[in-house]
């Protein structure tokens, strides 16, 4: 044990010797800590209080005007070999990349204090959990990862017993674009992030460590790091089946992971529980089943149009305990974003007089920090150290033609083409490139640590004999009609597509088989008091055989992309659809 905690000190020295800081402060995630570091903050305006009467031991914090987003062109996937990285990574060399970035950390936390910030990726005493070390300038990113993750005295036991952790540095340096960059080294375990105090680029456990460093680990150890919400569906019978979804950003991720069942279906007993909203690690049980966790302790979600009618739930959790970043506020200086029907703002978010005509009152990308434990629909099960097993798994994009509202994957290979298949389409009416098809593979383009191609043969690797894996969908909740209007309602009646998942998972459901995939019948799908006529539903559930010719061909050329290492069997899957459809 001596020998662990003598590596971490060892490391803690080596940052400290490079970095020059005033003062060290060790994180032990306590109250009385949290509480001096929020008076700390408060005294600087690097927060500021919101309503106690409103939103007790709510905070807004106003990030610089340059810094408010992940940035993919600078953020770098360093393996030995370029080939490794792939072409979906930026790529640099890691003793370059090394260089560049410690060049830039020389000296960089003089007059201030470096926190060493030891956290937990899933529950505490979980085999699936991963832990990690962040170091850090910034008093804000301590907050964050606080409510983001297991952080603290537990995990840094936990650290000490194993030995191995993720090694993050992170310093806000001057916030100068010119001066920033994130670095992912997989092959040592290792991220550095210099010149942003934002997000995804500062609190490393998240997009940094959870997926792009855990993908590449997931690897190696045998199991699965994605970009997915965990939802469980209680039936009336009192049974809950867990499902894991990926979709791309702007597709409804969150209102799925906190849906509420239509009105018929609350009257009839279905409930829905919220595990996770963003990342899922998942491994074979010893029974042969996936079983999941949810990495993450808290949400950092997009504040704007989260709304009582949106998302109730999502709502619901931001009325106390939470950060806000970048948003408006009103005059009795509670939070405001766009898309809430009450209140007025005063200031925008960077606290100037709210001007619509300048700005809007909440950054596009403004965001709130809360504990998951917040969430209404929140179940104990996020907390299970053995995960949840998962029944279903839905891929999902916004495609305005073409692709059904629902479809079943034949068996895991077919599935694993459509997560990689999976696509959104682009509205650039001006230059006249509308539906422009940008594929995004398991909502994980900007997130997988490793070559996409091996990411796919990773992902066909689990169907191994006594492998009993969950069942794959695709969704498409967003097709247009000739007047452009959606022909799905969406929202909590989306429930109803995954009743029919659940129920082809149980063997209770017929489908129709089709070269894409099994599509439900008409009556398969409750659409008890819903305003949708039958010529609607039929086109909805109806394959375009002429379209998926022309789509198997660009799935073709998109799977070619990635070269020599892209797996035959999928090629072979979308050569034998496509003989198919001919």
């Amino acid at each position: 044990m001596s020998s662990q905690l003598s590596a971490l000190n060892d490391w803690v020295a080596s940052v400290a010797k490079l970095t020059q800081p005033d003062a060290i402060h060790w994180c032990d995630g306590s109250d009385a800590e949290n509480a001096k570091l929020t008076e700390l903050m408060l005294s600087t305006g690097d927060l500021v209080k919101l309503n106690e009467q409103t939103h007790p031991n709510c905070y807004l914090h106003r990030s610089s005007p340059s810094d408010v987003a992940r940035v993919e062109h600078l953020t770098f996937v360093c393996t030995t070999k370029q080939e490794d990285a792939g072409p979906n990574n930026h790529w640099m060399a890691p003793a370059d990349a090394h260089a560049k970035i410690d060049a830039l950390y020389a000296g960089c936390m003089r007059g201030r204090t470096m926190y060493v910030v030891p956290y937990c990726m899933g529950p505490i005493d979980s085999p699936l959990a991963r832990c990690g070390v962040e170091i850090t300038d910034s008093p804000y990113v301590v907050a964050n990862m606080r409510i983001m993750t297991r952080m603290g005295a537990q995990a840094q036991a936990r650290i000490e017993r194993e030995g191995s952790f993720v090694k993050g540095l992170h310093s806000i340096g001057q916030l100068d674009p010119e001066r920033r960059f994130i670095m992912h080294f997989p092959e040592e375990l290792t991220i550095k992030s210099f010149g942003s105090g934002y997000g995804g680029n500062a609190l490393l456990g998240k997009k940094c460590h959870a997926l792009r460093i855990a993908s590449y680990q997931a690897r190696s150890e045998g199991w699965l790091a994605e970009h997915m919400l965990i939802v469980g569906i209680e039936n009336p019978q009192g049974e809950t089946h867990y499902v894991a979804a990926a979709f791309p950003s702007a597709c409804g991720k969150t209102n799925l992971a906190m849906l509420i069942p239509p009105e018929g279906y609350r009257r009839d007993g279905w409930k829905v529980w919220t595990v996770g909203d963003d990342i899922c690690w998942m491994r074979p049980g010893a029974d042969g089943r996936m079983y999941a966790i949810n990495p993450e302790a808290g949400y950092f979600g997009v504040a704007p149009g989260t709304s009582a009618k949106t998302n109730p739930n999502a709502l619901k959790m931001l009325f106390k305990d939470a950060i806000f970043t970048n948003v408006g506020v009103t005059a009795d200086n509670q939070p405001w974003w766009e898309g809430l029907p009450e209140g007025t703002p005063v200031k925008d978010w960077q606290g100037r007089p709210y001007d619509k005509a300048v700005s809007p009152a909440a950054h596009p990308n403004s965001r709130f920090t809360v504990s998951a434990k917040n969430c209404p629909s929140y179940t104990a099960k996020a907390e299970d150290p053995q995960g949840v097993p998962l029944s279903a798994i839905v891929f999902g994009g916004r495609r305005d033609s073409l692709v059904p509202l629902v479809f079943e994957a034949r068996d895991w290979t077919h599935g694993v083409l459509v997560g990689a298949s999976m696509a959104s389409e682009t509205t650039a009416a001006a230059t006249g490139a509308v539906g422009v098809v940008r594929r995004d593979s398991m909502a994980m383009k900007p997130f997988a640590g490793y070559n996409f191609a091996d990411y796919f043969a990773h992902w066909l690797s689990f169907d191994k004999p006594g492998a009993q894996l969950p069942k794959i969908f695709h969704v498409n909740w967003f097709r247009k009609n000739e007047q452009g209007k959606f022909m799905w309602p969406g929202f909590g009646d989306n429930l109803r597509v995954l009743e029919w998942m659940l129920k082809r998972v149980t063997g209770q459901a017929g489908a129709v088989e089709t070269p894409v995939g099994n599509l439900p019948k008409a009556g398969d799908l409750n659409t008890d008091g819903l305003d949708l006529d039958a010529a609607t539903l039929e086109q909805l559930i109806t394959i375009d055989r002429a379209g998926w010719k022309a789509e198997m061909e660009s799935i073709g050329e998109y799977l070619d992309s990635y070269g020599e290492r892209t797996p035959h069997a999928l090629k072979a899957e979308r050569a034998k659809i496509a003989a198919q459809l001919a």
